[in-house]
C-alpha cells in the first residue's frame, strides 16, 4: 500500500502538468482560418473609349448590348454621348461567361460609375471619389520663364504635368498686377509657394490652390497671402494688408508672346507701310478667352473698320480700352452692358486688319493711346478695419509655412 503511493502521486501529477501543457497550448495555438473555396472566379478586361467611336462600339467589343447600360445612365441624368474619349471602363466577367457581371468608369476627378448586373437587368451607382487635402511647400529659382521652373523643379510624384500648369497659370494670376512674367524675370529670382493638394483615395494627386507666395524678383520681395472674408471670398493681400487687385489687368488674355508693342511708327504687316501702332498685341490661339482689364460700362460689341470685330469699355477717370481682331463676342454683350475685372468679353481671333490670331490691346486717357505695359494700374485697397486683426493672425500663419525648412528645400510636408 505505501509503495503505491508514491506511483499514484506521480501519475497524479503527469496528469496535471498534461492538462496544464494543453490547456496552455490551447490558448496560445496559431489559429488556422478555414480554406476558402472559391466557386466563381472572375477577370477583369480594361478598355478605352477611343477617339472617334461610340459606347455602342465599346459596349459591343465586350458582349454588351448598349441600350443595357446607358438606359441606366440616362437614368442617372447622364447623357452617354457627352462622355469624352479616353475614359477607361473596367469589365468585370466570370470565368466562362462573355458578358461582364460589372462595370466601372471613373468619369471624373469625383466620381465613379458602376454598372452591376443581377438576376433582372442592369442598374448604375453614382461612387464618389473621396479627396483629402494637404499643404505643402515648393520652392525653387526661376531661370527663364515661371511655367519651366515649376514644371522642371516639381517631380511628377508632387503634382502631375497638367497641374503643374494649372499651378503656374494660378501663380500668375495671383501677380498679375505687378508682375509681366514676358519680361520681368532676371537670373538669380525666386519662387516659394505654400498650397493646397488633394489626395484621392486611390493616390492621385492634383492642385488645390494657392495659399501663399512669395517671388524674389529684381531684388524685391512680392508676398501674397490668401484671406478668405466671412461670406468665403478669398483675395490676396501684400504683407501690408493691401490688396494685390489694381484697377486695371496688366494683360487682358492669356497669350504665348506679345507680337507687336506700342509704337509711334511700326511697319503694318498687311498694309505694307509704316504707320503709329496704338496698342499692344498679344499672340494667342484662336477662340482664347478675353478678360475686361477694368470694371465698365461697353461702349461698342461690333465691326469696327481694320479692327475687325471690337469691344471698347469705358471706365473711370475718362479711361477707355479696345480689344480689336476678336473672333467672336461673349454671349449678351451689347453696347450700355455693365461688366467686371476679368469678366469674358470676347475670344482671340484675326479679323479686320491681322495677319494672324491675336487680341490688339488699346488704353486710352481721355482719348490719347497710351502704352498699356507703362500705365500705372492704381493702387491697392486697404483690408477693411474690422477684418485687419484676422488677417493679422493668418499672415502669420501662413508666414511660418513659408520659411519653414529654409530656401533650398524643394518639397516639404507641412500638414
Amino acid at each position: 500500500m505505501r509503495a503505491g503511493r508514491p506511483l499514484a502521486a506521480l501519475l497524479a501529477s503527469g496528469c496535471t502538468v498534461t492538462l496544464a501543457l494543453w490547456a496552455w497550448s490551447y490558448r496560445h495555438r496559431t489559429p488556422v482560418a478555414a480554406p476558402i473555396l472559391v466557386t466563381v472566379a472572375y477577370r477583369t478586361r480594361v478598355d478605352t473609349l477611343r477617339p472617334g467611336e461610340t459606347l455602342t462600339d465599346l459596349f459591343q467589343r465586350h458582349h454588351v448590348g448598349p441600350a443595357e447600360l446607358i438606359r441606366p445612365m440616362r437614368d442617372l441624368a447622364i447623357e452617354p454621348r457627352r462622355l469624352r474619349a479616353g475614359l477607361v471602363f473596367h469589365f468585370r466577367e466570370r470565368i466562362g461567361q462573355d458578358q461582364p457581371a460589372s462595370v466601372e468608369v471613373r468619369t471624373g476627378p469625383g466620381e465613379r460609375l458602376r454598372f452591376v448586373h443581377d438576376s433582372l437587368a442592369w442598374r448604375a451607382i453614382r461612387e464618389p471619389i473621396h479627396w483629402t487635402t494637404e499643404i505643402i511647400r515648393v520652392s525653387g529659382g526661376i531661370d527663364n520663364s515661371l511655367y519651366e521652373a515649376l514644371d522642371a523643379q516639381i517631380p511628377d510624384g508632387v503634382l502631375k504635368g497638367e497641374e503643374r500648369v494649372r499651378l503656374a497659370w494660378d501663380l500668375a494670376d495671383v501677380y498679375m498686377w505687378q508682375v509681366d512674367f514676358t519680361k520681368d524675370i532676371q537670373p538669380a529670382d525666386r519662387f516659394t509657394v505654400v498650397l493646397e493638394r488633394k489626395v484621392s483615395e486611390e493616390g492621385e494627386y492634383r492642385f488645390g490652390r494657392i495659399l501663399a507666395s512669395e517671388l524674389a524678383m529684381s531684388g524685391k520681395q512680392l508676398s501674397a497671402f490668401r484671406f478668405e472674408s466671412a461670406d468665403g471670398h478669398g483675395s490676396f493681400y501684400d504683407r501690408g494688408a493691401m490688396s494685390l487687385r489694381r484697377a486695371f489687368l496688366r494683360s487682358p488674355v492669356e497669350f504665348r508672346r506679345i507680337s507687336s508693342v506700342f509704337a509711334h511708327s511700326r511697319y503694318h504687316p498687311v498694309l505694307g507701310i509704316w504707320r503709329k501702332h496704338e496698342g499692344t498685341d498679344y499672340a494667342a490661339a484662336p477662340g482664347t478667352p478675353v478678360h475686361a482689364a477694368g470694371n465698365g460700362t461697353v461702349v461698342l460689341a461690333g465691326r469696327l473698320g481694320g479692327y475687325g470685330n471690337l469691344v471698347e469699355l469705358r471706365h473711370v477717370n475718362g479711361i477707355t480700352t479696345r480689344y480689336g481682331h476678336l473672333k467672336s463676342f461673349a454671349r449678351g454683350m451689347h453696347s450700355g452692358m455693365r461688366v467686371t475685372q476679368g469678366d469674358v468679353i470676347g475670344y482671340v481671333g484675326a479679323t479686320g486688319l491681322a495677319s494672324g490670331p491675336h487680341l490688339h490691346y488699346e488704353f486710352r486717357v481721355r482719348g490719347a493711346a497710351k502704352d498699356s505695359r507703362r500705365v500705372a494700374l492704381g493702387e491697392g485697397e486697404p483690408i477693411e478695419p474690422r477684418l485687419r486683426d484676422a488677417f493679422q493672425r493668418e499672415r502669420t500663419r501662413l508666414e511660418s509655412m513659408l520659411t519653414s525648412g529654409g530656401p533650398t528645400r524643394a518639397l516639404v510636408r507641412l500638414e
